[in-house]
């Protein structure tokens, strides 16, 4: 099923679109899924093969990466949550966990960033389209890792530089419901992130809702491009082993012409059929397509001129204009080589912030393979963040971010408002005045202790 060709479809992917895909995923559920019958107190309880039938859902069941008994404990203690948004209801095992944060995660867009340099030097607007919406898609590649990414403490930044002249910032702006920002910037575009999820527990799987606020700038034209991602289902979280598909409509708007590209991305069918596939149209702002566009968002996309019908341009050809990079073999995290680049030390800036994601010992510890240091001081984070909320609490002290404020502006987007965080620019000048200072001292920025607390003086009770 590709993007109707029409370009009619409603822009914030709401209505008879999600409604169609609702549906979908219903007959798709019914036809792959089968409830673990025979185990006393997993009635109904769905789990789904998505390279096999119906047939195999009880073996499925009992592979994955829990153990029997941790497993069952796990599913005990979660059932109460069926039905709700636990995004930060839950604190979850470090068993499920990969040594990475969100705002890591969020610098993995960069990747490709070579694609917003062809954007930028395009004269073509709806070529410009195709290499931006190209951009947004290749970094889910990386987001079907399995693994869940450690939620980052409030006050907890992440910073990357030595990648293509980009400037990366991201922090943890709020903690309650939980919502990163972000902002990278280089010679050839800007980029702005507020993002935050909801979620919906569905007992096996849960539905990840993306309530954030994207805002893609290229400097030589000027043009601003928004971004409205599909939402996300991760499968078998307990029983069975978990993969994820982000079945549903991506829309990148050129909010300065009009122009947009509209791709579906398809649900995983019967024996996977259709799974990773997308395709759609770059429309310009009269609704008409111009560039047919389409590919598997693991592997590569391609794009053709189109006629007004969608139909290919007589004597046009099908162009690759991305190919994910090789990754490496039988990795546990299933991490690329620029997720690893990601967690490294050498894309840190001099002077690293203390309050750096690489530098949580939990995180380190997991990476190092050591699970119950790795739990231990999980916890002892949490609960340090606790104390520092009381302190402020008991201060009348309002959070406030260091890097972002939080503007007048609310969002719509297709599954609830969002309160937009802007960057304020300061940690240009903080970054330019450490690298104009012939004073700087070279520390080992391992030997820093992770520090994102408002207060020295907070105490864990």
């Amino acid at each position: 099923m590709a993007a109707n060709k029409d370009g009619n479809q409603s822009g914030n992917g709401s209505g008879g679109f999600f409604s169609s895909i609702a549906s979908s995923l219903s007959n798709f559920g019914s036809a792959m899924s089968k409830s673990v019958n025979g185990l006393l107190g997993y009635e109904g309880l769905e789990v789904v093969n998505p390279e096999g039938g119906n047939e195999d859902a009880g073996a499925e069941a009992q592979r994955g990466r829990w153990k029997a008994e941790d497993r069952d404990n796990y599913w005990k203690m979660m059932q109460k949550y069926i039905g709700a948004d636990i995004t930060s209801l839950v604190t979850l095992p470090v068993i499920i966990c990969e040594p990475m944060t969100n705002l890591q995660k969020m610098a993995e867009l960069m990747e490709y960033s070579y694609l917003l340099e062809l954007a930028d030097e395009c004269e073509d607007p709806h070529m410009r389209l195709v290499y931006a919406a190209t951009w947004f898609i290749s970094v889910y590649y990386a987001l079907q890792r399995t693994w869940k990414p450690f939620n980052p403490i409030l006050g907890e930044t992440y910073e990357l530089v030595n990648h293509a002249g980009i400037t990366f910032i991201a922090e943890q702006v709020c903690h309650h419901p939980p919502i990163g920002a972000a902002h990278a910037e280089n010679e050839h575009f800007t980029y702005d992130i507020t993002s935050k999820v909801k979620s919906k527990f569905l007992g096996n799987s849960v539905e990840v809702y993306p309530l954030g606020r994207s805002r893609l700038t290229l400097k030589k034209s000027g043009v601003v491009l928004d971004l409205v991602p599909p939402p996300t289902k991760v499968h078998n979280l307990i029983f069975g082993r978990t993969w994820i598909d982000s079945p549903g409509e991506m829309i990148l708007t050129n909010l300065t012409t009009g122009d947009k590209a509209l791709l579906y991305f398809q649900p995983c069918g019967w024996f996977g059929a259709g799974r990773y596939e997308v395709d759609g149209y770059v429309y310009n702002s009269e609704e008409e397509p111009k560039i047919l566009m389409t590919g598997k968002w693991n592997e590569s996309m391609s794009y053709q001129p189109c006629d007004l019908e969608g139909e290919p341009l007589p004597g046009s050809t099908m162009k690759e204009v991305w190919k994910a990079a090789d990754a490496p073999k039988n990795e546990k995290f299933q991490y690329t080589y620029f997720a690893h680049k990601i967690n490294s030390f050498d894309t840190a800036p001099k002077k690293l912030l203390a309050s750096d994601s690489r530098l949580r010992p939990d995180r380190s510890a997991l990476e190092k393979g050591d699970l119950s240091k790795a739990s231990s001081e999980k916890s002892r984070l949490e609960e340090r963040q606790r104390a520092d909320r009381r302190t402020r609490e008991a201060k009348g002290d309002e959070f406030k971010p260091k890097w972002f404020n939080l503007s007048n502006e609310i969002c719509p987007t297709p599954w609830g408002d969002l309160e937009v965080y802007e960057y304020n620019g300061k940690y240009h000048e903080h970054r330019s005045a450490i690298d104009s200072s012939d004073h700087v001292e070279e520390a080992d920025a391992k030997t820093i202790e992770f520090n994102p607390w408002g207060y020295e003086d907070s105490v864990v009770a």
